[in-house]
């Protein structure tokens, strides 16, 4: 009896302490999201949406309307490379680049950190432009002559390069002119290539840049990534962890939101993003010339994917990915994958 008592009351003990722990389990909020979030972006007119959402506080307003607040802490970076680094130290939210280094980052972190695409934020043209009178095409390269580019192997610029010379040089030959590239931001090339002193001779960037080169006596483009492509598409994508998206769904939501709200506004009054984009970046560029590269017909600011997997089939075929998705939507968060994408 004595022995049945003590298991009664052991039984007892343990039924109380598991209720408690289930009106614990009840009783605690959900995970909230994080009050401070960190969003990068590089140089370039391609990065207006993120300028803007930037300098409206979009992110902040679209997050009120969510029913949180939280601090937006933005930076700039040279280079996609460099980001995906702080986003995998987990010191960034929102990395934001070329397609080349979110597809390297996309394709290393399966299966673990599993890093997606938020949105595109843009179809542009890259140009190769050369201040050598020589270069006609890439076959005209020679030892004295150096490329400038965001990243070296890895940038959208490098693997546009390698696409461009594997269909110059033929099967097996995309790294024939990498021995020739340096690794520099796009304001810094473009200061280096009109110089005319120094060792770059070349720059493959992306607008504003490549229009002002053009702009300058004695240069000339030797290259359109529109035509190694064969026709338009995706430059920048903006992404994040599958982590930080699952467990902050109304700050993933408010960046959502928030570009969508800038892209509109660029696309509804262009005179005005020009505008804009004069007085954050300190562009010394004329309101016309900014004006005529919105105009651009090959110049759009829209969040579908276009083309990118034009990019990844090639980086997969070369071996710089060891893994490829079946689909442009795998790489891609839900809200993405409900746009008409390629």
């Amino acid at each position: 009896m004595a022995t049945t008592m003590r298991f009664r009351r052991k039984a007892k003990a343990a039924l109380t302490i598991a209720l408690a722990a289930c009106s614990l389990s009840v009783l605690a909020p959900a995970r909230a999201d994080m009050s401070e979030i960190h969003v990068s972006r590089q140089y370039g007119i391609s990065y207006l949406p993120l300028m803007i959402m930037e300098d409206q506080k979009l992110i902040e307003k679209h997050a009120k309307a969510e029913g949180i607040d939280v601090k937006v802490d933005w930076s700039k970076f040279a280079s996609g490379a460099v980001m995906n680094d702080a986003l995998l130290s987990g010191n960034l939210q929102f990395a934001s680049g070329g397609v080349a280094p979110f597809t390297t980052l996309w394709a290393k972190t399966r299966g673990n950190l599993d890093v997606k695409g938020v949105a595109a934020i843009n179809s542009m043209p890259l140009y190769l432009v050369t201040n050598n009178p020589k270069v006609k095409t890439i076959k005209d390269f020679t030892e004295k002559d150096k490329i400038a580019l965001p990243a070296v192997k890895v940038s959208i610029q490098a693997v546009t390069l390698q696409m461009a010379a594997e269909k110059a040089f033929g099967p097996g030959q995309q790294n024939k002119l990498d021995h020739l590239t340096v690794s520099m931001s796009h304001p810094d090339a473009e200061t280096a290539l009109l110089s005319g002193g120094s060792e770059i001779t070349a720059h493959l960037g992306s607008p504003p840049f490549q229009y002002q080169e053009l702009e300058h006596k004695g240069m000339h483009r030797v290259l359109n990534s529109y035509d190694v492509l064969g026709g338009p598409a995706t430059f920048n994508v903006v992404w994040t962890t599958k982590k930080f998206h699952d467990e902050n769904p109304k700050i993933y939501n408010a960046f959502v939101a928030a570009l969508d709200d800038a892209t509109a506004q660029i696309n509804h009054d262009k005179k005005k993003a020009a505008e804009t984009y004069l007085r954050i970046s300190k562009d010394k560029d004329s309101l016309a010339d900014i004006l005529k590269m919105l105009n651009d017909p090959e110049i759009k600011y829209t969040t579908t994917p276009n083309n990118t997997m034009k990019y990844v089939d090639f980086m997969h075929k070369i071996g710089s990915i060891k893994a490829k998705p079946d689909s442009w939507k795998d790489m891609y968060f839900p809200n993405a994958q409900k746009l008409h994408g390629s």
